[in-house]
């Protein structure tokens, strides 16, 4: 097995010739290909990861996260064709201007070079990070959890090998084998090698990262979402909303962790029902638990959670402006909705919901790359400096100035 360094250092000079080169949708298309050709060694390994799983008592939504399936990955492989078909931004020269003394300045944009992906669980991930860093020239280190280490492994064999054969310079897809915390803290600490290091995954992870790191970050937030049923809501469109947000992917971080219903939206018992009926227990304020026995007391501590699973907070609130204190307060700047009949109350949520994605009438389950338009994501950027919200080409490009001059000096 290649020690950190070597893989590092191969990665490192593949990115130098990665900007030139010509072969990156001929590569992508082929990787495609192969995750559905191969997906028989694919889903053995990850059958291998779902039973070590099960014997560590990983709960059900968690394993939902981790199970791949034929759908499954012919969604990864149509991810990376679509990302085949987006324009290529490196090298796009952005504006150009012409100085009095006769220079003309350009900003165009270039690959970062070698990025480093920190991810858990979600074995998709390897297929997402793998077609965008090749798409933008970028080399690419990954280092996923354990507790998808076969799947990871399998996938991005199948893919590399592919690209490879395509013509794409050797050392530009790598993962680690070694999934211990002491590799994982080198990488985040391989200065020279790595230009930028981006975690996903949940609160434990973003924090070991921020905490330990000296390369620079680029933070994807746990998901603390919220939808907020103002009174003026239609019934069904509420009660459809917040049940895909919550049921269609709890383990999810687009997923719902809390309601917020205004005290005067005259169906909030029965938005209670919808959810307790498919399966969701319920955690609710004092005014929640007088609508329905089956509600659960919530802490404090619940507000802040994310929890991956059929739970959700509950919260009566009486007025847009308690319900936006609220989201504030306790969210992760990630994604957030509100469900109202009232232009002038959703322009106003807009305005002053801090958060990566602020939605009117449509669910929180949209924040991800495939369905923005981006092909796929690295991650969803809870933060605000240099990419914010889903993070496709964009985002995994920087810039530099290109000058032509005749003769100036200064």
């Amino acid at each position: 097995m290649e020690s950190l360094i070597e893989i590092a250092q191969k990665a490192r000079q593949a990115s130098y010739k990665l900007e030139g080169c010509r072969v990156k949708n001929e590569a992508l298309l082929a990787m495609a290909d192969a995750l559905v050709k191969r997906q028989d060694e694919i889903l053995s390994a990850n059958d291998s990861d779902l039973k070590n799983a099960e014997n560590n008592s990983m709960k059900k939504s968690m394993l939902d996260r981790l199970r791949l399936t034929p759908e499954r990955i012919a969604a990864m492989a149509d991810g990376v064709r679509k990302v085949a078909e987006l324009p290529d931004p490196i090298g796009e020269v952005k504006r150009m201007w012409k100085r009095p003394n006769g220079l003309r300045i350009g900003e165009k944009r270039v690959p970062l070079g070698v990025i480093a992906i920190i991810y858990e669980s979600r074995p998709n991930v390897t297929a997402d990070a793998a077609a965008l860093c090749l798409k933008t020239s970028n080399s690419v280190i990954l280092r996923g959890g354990s507790e998808a280490i076969n799947s990871n492994v399998a996938i991005m064999r199948v893919m590399r090998e592919a690209a490879y054969a395509a013509g794409v310079p050797e050392g530009s897809l790598n993962i680690l084998e070694d999934t211990s915390r002491q590799t994982a803290t080198e990488l985040m600490r391989l200065g020279g090698y790595v230009d930028v290091l981006i975690p996903r995954g949940g609160k434990g992870l973003i924090k070991s990262v921020v905490e330990n790191a000296t390369v620079p970050v680029i933070e994807t937030a746990a998901g603390n979402c919220h939808v907020y049923v103002e009174k003026s809501a239609d019934r069904k469109m509420a009660e459809d909303i917040v049940i895909n947000a919550k049921v269609s992917r709890p383990s999810v971080c687009n997923a719902c962790e809390t309601l917020l219903i205004d005290s005067g939206y005259p169906y909030a018992a029965e938005l209670l029902d919808a959810l307790y009926q498919n399966g969701v227990e319920i955690r609710g304020c004092d005014r929640t638990r007088k609508l329905r026995p089956y509600v659960l007391e919530a802490s404090e501590e619940d507000w802040y959670t994310e929890y991956n699973d059929y739970i959700i907070s509950v919260k009566i609130v009486d007025s847009i402006d308690d319900a936006i204190s609220h989201i504030n307060n306790y969210n992760t700047k990630h994604s957030e909705a509100i469900v109202t009949n009232d232009y002038e109350k959703s322009q106003h949520f807009l305005d002053d919901v801090d958060a990566a994605a602020v939605y009117v009438n449509a669910s929180t389950r949209f924040t991800d790359g495939f369905e923005f338009g981006f092909g796929a994501e690295i991650g969803i950027s809870t933060q605000k400096i240099h990419a914010r919200g889903p993070m496709g080409l964009e985002a995994l490009t920087s810039t530099k100035y290109i000058i032509y001059g005749d003769g100036q000096i200064r």
